[in-house]
């Protein structure tokens, strides 16, 4: 009877993660935990940048006041993007792409720093509480989803829609300031997106992604948290002011 009981025990990784798997649960769950833990390296990674950025008021200062500084910031601020272009040839050679995995995080980290060094500390604090609430949240609430059938596959097209005018609104925002309003708005639209994000998201990486996919898997959710993060924190910064 004990042996019947610990067979279907969700601990023991034999539990089929929804209905239809015919994979092994085993190898879905180490893949599961191995995404995970590179994501909270890449979260502890950005949390160390990010600070330090804030707490050397010189680096934010020669970032944002130098000519030099300025082509360094631009530098940083496309080098995620001409990342990814090595990291579509080599995301399945090690360690290769973990080295472009860490380029990748830790220049991305100082763009968020730099927007972190003009915020107060209770701005920050208060989307970072709220973010891990809600990462947590939805990531619960996907894997018990999935466990009874639910499936997110559906919300591709509407989330890419709605990211396409998340983006051209902010081109206007950033041409055409609207004011402390329109930011709390566009914060407010970028929360759910990317909250509908980590949900779309988490589903794929216990249904769909592949054990070599474990590169833009990570990506994705770490894209989906720290972007999720900047919306709050680009809310909380209206109502601040």
């Amino acid at each position: 009877m004990w042996n019947q009981q610990r067979k279907y025990d969700v601990e023991s990784g034999t539990t089929p993660l929804y209905p239809t798997m015919l994979e092994s649960p085993q190898l879905r769950w180490a893949f599961i935990r191995k995404i995970y833990s590179i994501i909270t390296i890449q979260l502890l990674a950005t949390v160390a940048v990010a600070a330090t950025v804030v707490y050397v008021p010189s680096i934010s200062t020669f970032l944002s006041t130098t000519r030099a500084g300025l082509a360094v910031y631009i530098i940083l601020l496309f080098m995620p993007f001409i990342t990814l272009i090595p990291l579509s040839c080599y995301a399945q050679k090690h360690p290769v792409n973990l080295v472009l995995l860490g380029i990748f995080t830790v220049s991305f980290s100082f763009a968020i720093g730099l927007t972190c060094a003009y915020t107060s500390g209770k701005v920050i604090l208060e989307a970072a509480i709220l973010t891990a609430v809600v990462v947590v949240s939805l990531t619960l609430y996907t894997f018990w989803a999935a466990k009874k059938g639910y499936d997110f596959s559906f919300l591709g097209p509407f989330l890419f829609g709605a990211l396409v005018i998340l983006l051209i609104f902010g081109l206007v925002q950033a041409f055409f300031p609207l004011g402390r309003t329109s930011m709390m708005v566009y914060g407010c639209i970028a929360s759910i997106i990317f909250c509908g994000y980590i949900v779309y998201d988490t589903d794929n990486l216990i249904k769909r992604y592949s054990y070599d996919e474990y590169i833009w898997a990570s990506i994705a959710l770490y894209l989906d948290i720290v972007n999720l993060f900047l919306s709050l924190l680009s809310i909380f910064r209206a109502a601040d002011n």
